[in-house]
């Protein structure tokens, strides 16, 4: 699911695979627009891979599965963490996205979430509350953790990974993610996002992943 190793070419470590959208650009469209995925994903995300790769060249997170080179870059923090970060953060966010998405839930997941919040409706409602209540740039998530579904956020490149829970769901909320669209109307995107685009299917599957592996993530869970 996540960007993996590949074999270097020449003498330039390619540890971050630049990974193609699963969708056309424009299959968001009327909600995330063509010109905001060609320049968040072919610019922004691009970027961070081949600075990512430039950084981690002949250093000990050269050649790292991508979830353990996130964990082991944080340690040190700084650009390498900051770009391997924002890495594995948009792998879970193009997936958490789908045309003719959103709706609601179903199955164990969705039995976990109104466990967790009540009714779908009032996660919804935490949902965006927690996406713009983030302060500056960062994320919002629907996680697991041990089993149970949560919502977090995170600022920059930091992630639920970090504290070993499973991300489901990942929704930018840096402003490149939708001030083409949306202007300063981080509300609108949130509510579109939950409403059209989010990828329950994506999430169902990795819910099952993180209850498989107990119900949380660690280095070698695989979730992403």
């Amino acid at each position: 699911m996540t960007a993996q190793p590949k074999a270097k070419e020449g003498n330039m470590s390619q540890t971050f695979v630049f990974e193609e959208l699963p969708y056309a650009k424009n299959a968001l469209e009327p909600h995330i627009g063509a010109q905001t995925m060609e320049l968040h994903h072919g610019k922004h995300y691009k970027g961070y891979v081949d600075k990512a790769n430039e950084l981690a060249a002949g250093t000990p997170i050269e050649g790292l599965p991508l979830e353990k080179a996130v964990i082991e870059s944080h340690k040190k923090g700084g650009p390498l963490f900051n770009n391997i970060g924002q890495i594995y953060n948009h792998s879970i966010f193009w997936k958490s996205m789908k045309p003719n998405g959103g709706g609601t839930p179903t199955g164990t997941l969705a039995e976990a979430i109104n466990a967790s919040f009540g009714s779908f409706d009032a996660f919804k409602e935490e949902f965006g509350k927690a996406g713009l209540s983030q302060f500056g740039s960062g994320w919002v998530w629907l996680v697991s953790n041990n089993g149970k579904v949560e919502i977090a956020k995170s600022a920059n490149g930091e992630s639920p990974l970090l504290e070993g829970k499973c991300a489901l769901v990942a929704c930018d909320v840096w402003e490149h993610a939708y001030y083409l669209d949306y202007q300063n109307k981080r509300a609108d995107y949130l509510k579109v996002f939950l409403d059209k685009v989010v990828n329950w299917d994506f999430a169902q599957q990795m819910y099952e992943k993180s209850i498989q592996k107990g119900g949380s993530c660690g280095t070698s869970c695989g979730c992403g």
